[in-house]
This record gives C-alpha cells, structure tokens and sequence, in this order.
C-alpha cells in the first residue's frame, strides 16, 4: 500500500508535510545538497569560480543512505554521448533512489542559457541575441523545445534564464543577460521561463541580486546601488518572472549589496521574494556561493556558520555539491546554534518540487522518455505521466545493466535548428549602411578578411558546451555543425568570388587566442604580425568590398574576451582588431564590418569610413548562414540593439535610462552619448509611420488608454519594423530617466503592407519607487508617449501628450506591468 506521501491524490504540500515528518535530521539535510558527478576527476580548468579549490572529494556511498537533493550537470560536465548520458544518469538514478529508505530519487539540474548543456546538443543563440530578436513568442518557442529535450534526457531543472540587467558592459558577462534596459529583459525573460517550464522543466532566475551592478563592471565585485535603483531597475525582471511566468526556483547572486551579500540576506530571498511577491519554489545556491560567505565576504567563521547564515536568509539547496549543508549544519544543529525548524522550512520546500515533478510517485520510473523511444516534442506533462512500463524498465536499470545506450537520442533535431536559424536571423543588428554596398552583389569580388572569419568559435557564448567544457577535450569535435561567416558567405553566394585572409592573430587576453574551434592553419599561425597584415591589405584591394569579421572569444576566468570572469578594461576592439580594421579602410575599398561579439565595443573612429556594419551577439550554431543571410539580402535585419554601441571606450553611459544629469552637458568634458543608442536597428526597406491617435488625452490615474499607430512599408522589399513605446516624464518628485522603454511590437510587412499596431498603455506603467521603501506611486500630471525607432531623440516618431487625473495612488508588486500590445 503506499504511503501517505506516494499518494497522488493529496496535495502536494501534505505529501511533502507527512513524507518530512517521518524524516531524521540527517535525512533532512540530505535534501538539501547536491552531488557533482565527475567533476574532481576533472583536471583542466575551473568552470565555476575556484571549482578546484572549494571542490572536495565525495563519498557517494555514504551519502547515498539518507537520500541526495540534487545531480549537479550529469550532462554538462564532461563530453558524453546523449543516450549514453541519459543512460548513465538513469542507472544513478536508480542506485540513489534504492540507497535510501524512502525510494527518493535525486532532481537533477544541467545548464540551459543557450540550449541544453550538453555535447552534440542545439546551439542558441547567447540572451543578449534574445534582447537583440525584441521577439517574446520566438524566444519562448526556443526554451519551450529546450525544455523538451532537457526532460527527454532525464533533467528536471534548468539554470536560465539571467535576468542580470546589464548596467556596464565591461562586464564580462554581459554575454549571458538580455541587456541594459529593465522592460526588454522582464518580457524576453519572463517568456523563456513560460517556455521552460510549459515542457515541465523547473526555470532557476539568475542571479537575484543586483550582479550586474558591480563596481567597474567586474566580476563577483560589490554592489553600490541605492533601493531606489534596485526596486525601479534591478527587481522588476525577477517580479515578472515570478508573477507571470510561474518561475519554480531562484538563484541567489553572488554580490553584497550595501555590505550584505545576497546568500544571506533575509529581506531579499524572504521578505520579498516570498512574503510580498508569493514565490513557493526553491532557492538554490550560485555554485559555492554558501561557502563563499566564510571565504569570500567573510561574514562567517566557519562552514556550518555560513550554513546558518545562508539557511535562516531563504537559500534551501546548496549548489553544485555538499560542502556546508551537510555534517557542518547537522553539527550547528545539534549544538543549537541553528534552529532545525530553517532545515524543516527549506526539506519541506525541496520535497514539494519533487511532488510536483513527480519524483515521489509510486509509478515513477528512472528511465527518461527518450529512452523508451517517446516523442522529445516539449509537453506540459512532468515526471508524474511517466507510465508503469517504464517503472518496470528501471527495476533492470542497475550499473552495467539492461539499459540499451544505443536509441538516437538527438539533441539536434531540424527542428531545433530550424527556430535556432530563425532566432539568429532576427537577432543580427545592421547597424550602418551607405546604400552603395548591401546587399553584397551576388557576382562581386569579396574578400572575408579577420580572425574570426572562419572560426565557428566565433558564434558561440561562453554558456555554450563548445566553449565552455569542449575546449578541455580540444580531441573531440564540436558535436554540432557550425558554419563559419567564410563557409554560409561562400554558400550564399556561390556566383561570388570569395576570398579569405585572417589579418591577425585570434582575439584573447595577453595572447591567449583559446584551444578549440580557432581553424587557423599551422602556416597562417607562423606568420608574423606585419605579414599577416599585409596579406589581409593585398586580399582587400584585390575585391570590391571587404567584410572585415571582428569580435570576441569566448571563455571563462581570463580565458577568453567575453564570459564569466572575462570582464573589459576597457571597450576598445580585443587585440590587434582595431589596426586591422584600420589597415583594411586604408585600402579605399569598401568595408563592411561584421562583428561577433559578446558585448558592444567603441566603434566612433570608423563611423563614418565603413560602408556598412552588422552586429551579431554569439548568434549560435545557426548564426554564420543567418549572416550570410543578412548581407546577401535573402534576409532582411530586424534586429534592434538591446545594449548602447558607444562612441569611444571612454565615458559610455551606463545605460540609455539615464536623468538628465547623466547625459551630455557643459558642466563635463565627457560626452557620453552612444554611437547607436539601444534600440537602435537598420533595414533595406523603409517604412512610414502615420500619425497616431489615443482613446483618450486625460487618463485617471488608475486608468489606461489604447495608442493606435499605422505603419506602412513603403520600400521595394519584404521586413519587419519594431515599433518601441518609451515614457516620458517631465516633472517627478525623484530625478527619473529622461525616456524609458514601455512597450515594442514587431510588424513584418510586405511591400506596400500595412499593420495597425495597438499599446495599451495603463497608469501603472508610470510608477515609480519613491520611497526608499521601494513603495511606488502613480502621480497625476503630464506625461508623454514616445512612439520611436530607438531610444534616441533621434529616434522618435511620434509623441502622444496624455494627462493623468485624480489622486496619486501607491501600487505594489500587483500593478500592471506590461503594456499589451497588438499587431492588426
């Protein structure tokens, strides 16, 4: 008969509630922990910060007898292949779910910023391509079949989506965010979550908060933000995610705010992320972001004395392995120096997931449904759907047993590429263009001059399995195809003559030019700097246009340009680029500039020499023919800029949402306007937007009102214009931004077409924190709607003067958040 927590019928909330209490302590705390398979027989370099230094040898049989919480990247650890993995994770599955008395099976999360983490798996574009795309429905498609093919292969939680505002983009993992503006990444953000967890996959927030705030844009810095920055641009991704897009789990970030790291920080995990905005998930650690309180902030002496601190702020699992949560707090435990209600507080929360999961079913089955030969098509369905054959199938699923590793599980369907074309085409930005070069000719003489031309490292993020465990098996191949810029153009434009010279060595700090996927030849690599530019000048004069393809390489810690802990003195181009860039305009044939990169580099001293220029952030496995698309024309640039492309390495604002003061004035020497503000985005069509008209010039403030725009598409080809709602506000009680986006709307046009586009715009949306509290008003007074191609003032259209009547009234985390919009 089964017990009262195997029972369906019940809550999950009383299946967990009897399951805990007939638990011991150290089954309680066994929950709360995760193990990393592999990962201390890894030698190569750290792929979380001091991974080899914190990481301790674990003995799994002793753990195994009072159950485990978490498997910590069984996928994304090490080159396997799919059926294998999925094979393997089911055999461990079965052995921890057999180790304890109660059957429990551990939740096993993998990565998932850029498709699942795993070799030979679907390579997505990098988030800030998502920000660049302005396409919530898109993106969300993208994580939805992300997500089913993560639950295909045994995983039930995914580490996405970094809802980090991005606030300098020396940052080096700028890469991983949406971008610099609080609206662009709430929305895409919170769409990724509804399609992760629609598939039955738990979506885990990153990093909560304040990460992207550090001082001078470094890694793991502290932050210096007032509550009024953190309440009005910081908090409100995570708010959307929670509310609308039902995210089941929060990561914790690894910076202080004001002196108090996030891990142990009670008002953030508790008081406001569950008593005021209603999160019933799971709080898990950034990796080692538990012991990081004793050694890194040092606001603790000892490992269980960073438990306590951790456990009684929220944080219910620690990630990726036990290190605190285990003897240390048992030990804080039983000498009363940790309540073990917190320990009760945090298991009751971890064994709820399971039950909504289905982990503690008594037909639940180790067996992934792609090794029962099941359709990897993403579900709505969990855990708990899996039938009573596949229970039956993991009774043989021991080590060395029945498990047939031969099924194909593909992890990279047509499917999955084709929405990962897609995803790539809309996200490139063509930043500039002279009208005399794009669309390339398809029978001119082109020469495809950098190092990254012909380097599919060049298209990958540092959250991609290529880049970031791949480079440790430099043996293995990708595991995916990944065209280069040289092959798609080549493919593209089989008429054309297309020439190649590399121009200088590959990009990365001090030298170091990276390990894989760099298919730079053995004679190219002998060359010398000067002959190298030399060769790339001859190659240029000899064709009618150059495409110069710069950017960056990814990597983690130092070892790249972009990612994690590869953080920018500065925004000047990596390495020798800029010279070369220099070199090729010298030659007085046209340029355009391809750029792949992971952030926006200062591009004010070629401004006004490039005949065209072409931003793509890492756009994936998929992004060389996406474009090679884009500069043959067979794709027309959609893309808007999610992060401002400043004038000089100096002096970038932070983000365009800036106060007056922020911006240019007499009393600096410093201008800080950008080169192309966010949002900013060209295209080989034009477009004419109508004047618009509002339902109404006065609206209450509890009110809203319906902008309607038309918007017409004059030119002689098929594209899509993104039409961006920014509010201004002239008088407020706090200095606020001058404009700030409220809304977009991409409208995909024929030629001679026409769309009527509709914001709703609601009172709301004009809030803003005027306590220190975070408490936020809605004021009467007047306001305006800008209608705008871009953030600048430039780049309105259009402005819609409305008036907001009555009382000021005080909103909270129920206001409405989201201007709807509609495309008729």
């Amino acid at each position: 008969m089964p017990q009262p927590w195997q029972d369906t019928s019940l809550s999950a909330e009383d299946r967990a509630a009897a399951l805990l209490s007939s638990m011991t302590l150290e089954e309680k705390l066994a929950q709360l922990s995760s193990v990393w398979p592999g990962s201390e027989a890894e030698e190569g370099e750290d792929v979380a910060p001091l991974q080899h230094e914190v990481s301790e040898a674990v003995d799994l049989d002793g753990l195994l007898p009072h159950g485990l919480g978490q498997l910590t990247r069984p996928f994304g650890t090490s080159p396997v292949e799919p059926a294998e993995g999925a094979a393997a994770l089911a055999r461990l599955q079965t052995r921890i779910a057999a180790g304890n008395r109660f059957g429990i099976p551990a939740l096993a999360h993998e990565e998932c910023l850029t498709g699942f983490f795993a070799w030979r798996a679907t390579v997505f574009p990098t988030p800030l391509a998502w920000g660049a795309s302005f396409d919530p429905a898109l993106v969300g498609r993208a994580a939805e079949l992300i997500g089913g093919s993560l639950r295909s292969a045994g995983i039930h939680q995914g580490l996405a989506p970094v809802l980090d505002v991005v606030r300098d983009t020396r940052w080096g993992r700028t890469e991983e965010s949406i971008g610099e503006d609080p609206y662009l990444v709430a929305t895409i953000g919170t769409a990724y979550v509804r399609g992760l967890e629609s598939a039955g996959i738990v979506a885990t927030l990153k990093h909560f908060a304040g990460y992207a705030a550090s001082r001078g844009g470094r890694n793991h810095a502290p932050v210096s933000i007032g509550p009024r920055e953190l309440a009005d641009v910081v908090l409100p991704p995570f708010e959307l995610a929670v509310r609308d897009g039902g995210a089941r789990s929060v990561m914790h970030s690894y910076n202080d705010i004001d002196g108090v790291p996030s891990a142990a920080n009670p008002w953030l995990l508790t008081e406001l992320l569950r008593d005021t905005w209603g999160f019933t998930g799971t709080v898990v650690a950034d990796y080692f972001g538990v012991s990081f309180l004793e050694l890194a902030h040092r606001v603790a002496d000892s490992r269980g004395g960073a438990a306590g601190l951790a456990l009684a702020a929220g944080v219910d699992v620690e990630l990726p392995a036990v290190r605190c949560f285990g003897t240390p707090l048992r030990d804080a435990v039983r000498a009363g120096e940790v309540d073990e209600s917190l320990v009760d507080r945090a298991a009751l929360r971890v064994l709820r997931q399971k039950c909504e999961l289905g982990l503690l079913d008594p037909d639940w089955s180790p067996v992934p449904p792609a090794l029962l030969g099941e359709s990897t098509e993403p579900t709505a369905s969990t855990e708990s759907a899996e039938s009573a054959e596949s229970a039956e199938s993991a009774e043989s699923a021991e080590p060395g047993s029945g498990l047939d590793p031969d099924p194909d599980l593909d992890l990279d369907p047509p499917g999955m590429r084709a929405v990962a074309r897609e995803l790539a085409e809309e996200s490139v930005v063509l930043l500039a263009d002279d009208g005399d070069v794009l669309p390339l000719a398809p029978d001119a003489r082109i020469a495809v001059v950098g190092p990254l031309a012909d380097d599919p490292a060049a298209m990958l993020g540092c959250y991609t399995f290529p880049r970031h465990v791949g480079v440790e098996h430099p043996e293995l191949p990708l595991g995916v195809e990944v065209p280069t810029l040289f092959a798609a153009l080549r493919a593209e434009l089989p008429g054309a003559r297309i020439t190649h010279a590399e121009g200088c060595a590959a990009p990365g700090p001090d030298g170091y030019a990276g390990e894989t996927g760099a298919m730079a030849s053995a004679g190219a690599a002998a060359l010398t700097a000067e002959s190298r530019l030399a060769q790339a000048a001859r190659t240029a004069a000899d064709a009618d246009v150059c495409v110069a393809v710069l950017g960056d390489r990814s990597g983690l810690f130092g070892r790249g340009t972009s990612g994690e802990g590869c953080d920018a003195a500065d925004l000047e181009l990596p390495g020798e680029q800029g010279a070369l860039l220099d070199t090729l305009v010298a030659t007085g044939t046209p340029v355009v500039l391809v750029l792949f990169t992971g952030r926006p580099y200062a591009l004010g001293r070629w401004s006004r020499l490039l005949a065209g220029a072409v931003q793509a952030f890492f756009p994936g496995e998929e992004g060389g023919p996406a474009v090679a698309g884009a500069l043959s024309g067979r794709v027309n640039p959609s893309g808007r800029l999610p992060v401002s492309v400043p004038y000089a390495s100096g002096g970038q604002p932070w983000t365009y949402a800036q106060p007056p003061l922020g911006l240019r004035g007499d009393a600096s020497s410093i201008d800080p306007t950008p080169l192309y503000p966010f949002g900013h985005g060209l295209s080989y069509t034009s477009f004419a937007w109508e004047r618009p008209e509002a339902d109404a010039a006065e609206v209450p403030t509890d009110g809203e009102t319906t902008v309607r725009l038309t918007v017409r598409n004059t030119g002689d080809r098929a594209g899509t214009e993104v039409v961006q709602l920014y509010l201004h506000d002239p008088v407020a009680r706090i200095a606020r931004p001058v404009s700030r986006l409220i809304g977009y709307a991409r409208a995909p046009l024929g030629p001679g077409e026409s769309a009527e586009v509709h914001f709703t715009f609601h009172a709301d949306l004009a809030s803003y924190p005027l306590g220190a509290d975070g408490t936020r008003v809605v004021e009467p007074g007047a306001l305006d709607l800008r209608l705008a191609s871009s953030s600048a003032d430039s780049g309105v259209r259009h402005t819609v003067p409305l008036r907001l009547t009555g009382p000021e009234r005080t909103v909270d985390h129920r206001r409405r958040m989201v201007c709807e919009v509609r495309v008729k």
